[in-house]
């Protein structure tokens, strides 16, 4: 099979955010390869008549997307699956509607409010509403801004976190930080706690849930805030890059929490219909309740990346991982083939 890899227009000027897809394209070709599968690959512009003819001159018989913006934009993340859907030509991971519904923040906790996923209240976006809060709140909160579109915590920084007591005084606070978060941004009720990472790979008897991954805070002090920033992910100069390692290894007391968070990592999946793979972020609160804070429907396949941390936990070698992807794409319900 000839496979296209499409991936974001990247240049050695952009940030490190957007030039780790070109890791993820190496690793995806190179497990392909393995599989007998032939490759190319492709990047992703605004162009995107010229992507679909440069698919259709080299004959390609599955895409493998790994597009995470067009044009430098995460809002526009969705275009790529919806030109697939109209060629007709089978590509992995979500499809087009789940990847807008997962992409766009606010659309997503609206889409889990209606299955009683739980989710932090939230406020926003900007532009867009009058602030009003969107779930319930009490007494003095602490809110945290973050970009309606963008991903890989670009914008997320210690600034990003407000506390107080009238939740009218955060909706204007969105319009001074939007430049920084891609133009659109929202206030969500900041969860204090433990944060988790749970991956959901397809197969070949559905979805299964990965081992849960807990973010460890090493060494942050209380007036530091306890989130994954910018600078967590991507600075490795950054105290923060080298003290927030993930772990797989639990105590029994926690195995009622872990049952809770896959079961909701389940019910993520089926409500949005994801496929292929996805990473679905939680933060479980001092009482011991888990909140959806993200669904990602395609988490970075980067070797260092936590999805493949999960599948070497999982006992899943890498290749057998984009094998079951690839599969997943080729189903007969993704493909409209019922023979």
């Amino acid at each position: 099979m000839h496979v296209a890899i499409v991936h974001d227009t990247v240049s050695d000027a952009d940030a490190p955010d957007a030039r780790d897809v070109i890791a993820q394209a190496d690793a995806v070709a190179q497990s392909l390869e393995l599989l007998g599968h032939s490759t190319c690959r492709i990047s992703c512009s605004l162009n995107l008549s010229a992507v679909q003819e440069e698919l259709r001159r080299r004959r390609v018989d599955l895409v493998f997307n790994l597009v995470e913006s067009i044009g430098g934009q995460g809002r526009l993340i969705h275009l790529f699956p919806f030109c697939l859907d109209a060629m007709a030509l089978p590509y992995t991971g979500a499809r087009a509607e789940a990847m807008l519904l997962t992409s766009g923040k606010v659309l997503a906790k609206g889409w889990m409010a209606t299955a009683a996923i739980p989710t932090p209240a939230w406020i926003g976006p900007w532009p867009g509403n009058d602030g009003r809060v969107q779930g319930n709140v009490t007494g003095e909160e602490a809110w945290i801004i973050k970009s309606v579109w963008e991903h890989a915590s670009i914008g997320l920084d210690g600034q990003s976190i407000v506390k107080t007591s009238d939740p009218a005084t955060v909706f204007p606070l969105l319009r001074s930080r939007a430049p920084q978060l891609g133009g659109t941004c929202f206030a969500e009720r900041f969860i204090p706690g433990r944060e988790f990472n749970l991956s959901v790979l397809a197969g070949p008897r559905g979805p299964e849930v990965l081992p849960p991954a807990e973010i460890i805070f090493d060494g942050y002090t209380e007036a530091m805030p306890h989130i994954v920033d910018y600078r967590a992910k991507w600075d490795e100069a950054a105290f923060e890059y080298h003290h927030t390692p993930r772990r797989f290894d639990f105590d029994a007391s926690d195995q009622g929490l872990l049952g809770r968070l896959e079961a909701l990592a389940r019910r993520c999946w089926n409500h949005f219909g994801l496929n292929g793979y996805a990473r679905v972020d939680f933060r479980v609160d001092p009482a011991g309740h888990p909140w959806v804070l993200e669904i990602n429907a395609n988490p970075c396949l980067s070797p260092d990346a936590g999805f493949s941390a999960a599948l070497e936990r999982a006992g899943i070698a890498y290749a057998d991982s984009i094998a079951r992807i690839v599969a997943d794409a080729r189903a007969p319900d993704r493909t409209g083939d019922d023979t």
